[in-house]
């Protein structure tokens, strides 16, 4: 997969079939789409190219608004290479780009720096000044400017069409398992491991606390869930705890942190992914460290049988 950076130095594309959108999570509904461009790509002996922007529209348009994102612009990037996307052009998104005219938007932008042959968007597309272009205005300017269009319906899971909006309300109430079903592949989050007091340590269970740097990322509600690790290629089973550990500390600050089982060595300054399957309970106070180690214990247990058997 190519990535480009901004509408400048752009390749021609051949035969170009597109789509556009924020694509927050790249859920199975963007699966969807993505699947459909790389097959009409194929039958008109053309490449598949999903344009997307950086910062999301919203957090331009609503600076005060408290959005949080699915995935980071990296998150997305790993996503699409996994889907089998040709080329993907991330172009900055501000407040002089979102108020172009719809058919500018079309002729300037879409026709200018793609050429398409074909583009796909979801039923629910809007873009230009005001959101007023969508599916229609497209197929009017189709034959002007040598496009055809195809529109991929919502895509239902137990009849609940999937959003990115739905996929970020399961994730703020702790519903992992329909968040990982809309999402078609498991939430993730990565970071930096940092230097902690290491309190885990003496509780016996040093845990490692990762750095997220990504100011938007979502961030799942307090509690401890099961997850993999990924780092260095390999793949462990982890207890991942959010929260601001009160039986320790009176006004602790939100920390995440994850136990790694059966494992044993340093890992500060190193990146690693947690990679959630299921939540297993709220962060809570305990009576004492006793009551809190005793309760540790369990959550591993139940955890490492849990990821034996997902």
């Amino acid at each position: 997969m190519r990535v480009f950076k901004g509408l400048t130095n752009l390749p021609k594309f051949k035969n170009a079939v597109m789509t556009i959108g924020t694509y927050d999570g790249v859920h199975v509904g963007h699966q969807v789409i993505i699947q459909r461009i790389n097959e009409l790509a194929n039958e008109v002996n053309g490449e598949s190219v999903l344009l997307t922007f950086d910062p999301h529209p919203k957090l331009v348009l609503h600076p005060n608004i408290d959005l949080k994102l699915i995935s980071s612009i990296e998150e997305k990037i790993s996503l699409f290479e996994t889907f089998g996307l040709d080329n993907l052009v991330i172009t900055p998104f501000s407040k002089d780009f979102a108020s172009t005219e719809a058919e500018d938007y079309v002729r300037d932008i879409l026709v200018k720096y793609f050429s398409p042959a074909v583009i796909v968007i979801g039923y629910d597309h809007k873009f230009g000044k005001g959101r007023k272009g969508d599916i229609h205005l497209l197929r009017e300017l189709g034959p002007k400017y040598h496009f055809r269009v195809e529109e991929i319906p919502a895509q239902t899971i137990d009849e609940i069409s999937v959003s990115s909006t739905k996929v970020r309300k399961a994730l703020l109430d702790g519903d992992i398992q329909t968040a990982n079903t809309m999402l078609a592949h498991p939430f993730s989050m990565t970071g930096i491991v940092i230097d902690g007091n290491k309190l885990g340590r003496t509780l016996g269970f040093p845990t490692a606390n990762m750095r997220i740097d990504e100011t938007h990322k979502l961030i799942p509600p307090d509690g401890v869930y099961a997850v993999w690790v990924e780092l260095d290629g390999k793949r462990y089973k982890g207890a991942l705890s959010i929260g601001r550990r009160p039986t320790i500390l009176k006004h602790g600050e939100l920390r995440v942190e994850v136990y790694i089982l059966h494992f044993n060595r340093e890992i500060y300054g190193e990146e690693i992914k947690v990679i959630f399957q299921d939540f297993i309970r709220k962060d809570m106070k305990f009576n004492s460290t006793d009551e809190l180690i005793e309760q540790m214990e369990m959550d591993v247990e139940q955890i490492d049988e849990l990821l034996d058997n997902p």
